[in-house]
């Protein structure tokens, strides 16, 4: 973090002196704050797509959502940090009211990046003063709301990620978000084939157990079918990928659902986001025309074929899976690959979120969280599709097995990729 944030944003010592939570509190508000130190203030107001949000706008967002759902309701005599704040940075609650427009986030220069560290700072003040009045211990259930406000700010912090990395994608500069070495060239390219695992299929109970935290989209736990199958025990890398380019895999329509394949014929994809070969002028002079490049948080560097493949759509995804002899794995044979086969089932989560072929559906039985809060997962429940895992921008500790990401099936701005898997039967 840089020094500017931490001096204008202190952390109260009773983060470090209270209670757990209280911890738990201040250790992922600062998170945000430090992933927000490497940019400057310009950085932090841009937005370049309907579907990012400014680092501003995510800073201020997070602190909203205490506001709203924790301080107003239940800290008696808290006053907002400005009452306008609710239109700016309510996203999607339709019972909190109106709010200001979603592609237009960027328009915001002000409130100033210096007004948003004010008013974080004046809801954490507020925050710590309601947990040091032993509030949370009287409530549990006001508890299990302070949480759900971490867990949803450590999501914020991944968009934080990926939305700025979009940004610096736009820029002709291409700057990176934090100076990195690039990756040893590799004259050969040895890597480990896949190993496939097995699972007998049968009946397997996926979703949430109760124990600890869990998204309501993640429950309740109840019983699946499963047939026999195999899945990959890593995922697929970028010299893979490559190699399907290579093969015509973005011209061959037949490997391709037809909505990706008009994807791709109307967007030109001939490769992952983010992806450049060695002469486009945004590399500069002197690199190899033949030489892929990715360009990921440290900047543009030649591809790592051992690295696992990342901003992929689901059509690219299983497009390759196609053109591979393989497909998809469902969320719930990932699901239960991931409790069979423990650690043998590498690079679950740091690496890629890895798209399924499952439909962003309710679980039986699933009912939405009362009031507001409600709004969270459940009505997005249509046209999106799952990924499960984590990210090398996950915050530590914030996935676990049953844990259902979900973007629309053409997102490629993610750190999504994709794991293979077969039938029994077809191998």
């Amino acid at each position: 973090m840089t020094a500017s944030l931490l001096d204008n944003h202190p952390l109260p010592v009773a983060a470090r002196e209270r209670s757990p939570l209280a911890r738990d509190y201040a250790r992922v508000r600062g998170h945000s704050l430090a992933l927000a130190g490497p940019l400057s203030a310009e950085d932090q107001c841009v937005q370049s797509m309907p579907d990012a949000s400014p680092t501003k706008w995510h800073l201020a967002h997070t602190s909203w959502f205490f506001e709203a759902f924790v301080l107003q309701p239940h800290a008696p005599g808290y006053r907002a940090f400005d009452p306008r704040f609710g239109h700016l940075f309510n996203s999607y609650y339709e019972a909190l009211g109106p709010r200001h427009e979603r592609p237009r986030r960027g328009l915001l220069t002000r409130p100033s990046q210096t007004e948003v560290l004010a008013y974080r700072r004046h809801v954490d003040d507020a925050m710590h003063t309601l947990m040091a009045a032993g509030a949370m211990e009287s409530q549990p259930a006001l508890q299990t709301l302070v949480v759900l406000g971490l867990q949803h700010e450590q999501q914020h912090q991944e968009l934080l990620l990926t939305d700025i990395l979009h940004a610096f994608w736009c820029n002709p500069l291409l700057p990176a978000y934090e100076a990195v070495e690039p990756p040893m060239l590799r004259l050969a390219q040895p890597r480990e084939p896949i190993r496939w695992l097995a699972h007998a299929g049968g009946i397997e109970h996926v979703g949430h157990d109760g124990e600890g935290f869990a998204f309501d989209n993640e429950t309740p736990r109840h019983a699946v079918l499963l047939q026999p199958f195999e899945i990959a025990d890593r995922l697929v890398t970028c010299g893979e990928y490559a190699a399907f380019i290579a093969d015509g895999g973005y011209r061959r329509a037949s490997l391709w659902l037809s909505d990706g394949w008009a994807l791709v014929q109307q967007q030109g994809w001939q490769a992952p986001a983010y992806w450049l070969q060695g002469d486009d002028p945004r590399l500069g002079p002197g690199r190899d025309a033949a030489m892929w490049h990715v360009f990921g948080l440290g900047g543009a560097h030649p591809m790592d074929p051992l690295t696992p493949v990342t901003q992929l759509s689901l059509y690219e995804a299983a497009a390759y899976a196609e053109w591979a002899g393989a497909r998809l794995p469902t969320e719930f044979e990932w699901e239960a690959a991931s409790r069979a086969h423990g650690t043998r089932l590498r690079q679950q989560t740091g690496h890629a979120w890895q798209w399924t072929r499952s439909s962003y559906d309710p679980y039986p039985g699933f009912r939405a969280l009362p009031g507001a809060v409600g709004e969270y997962n459940g009505k997005f429940m249509v046209g999106q599709v799952v990924l499960r895992g984590g990210s090398l921008a996950t915050p530590e500790g914030h996935a676990r097995p049953t844990y259902r990401n979900f973007f629309p099936p053409a997102a490629r701005w993610q750190f999504s990729g994709l794991r293979l898997a077969r039938d029994s039967t077809s191998c």
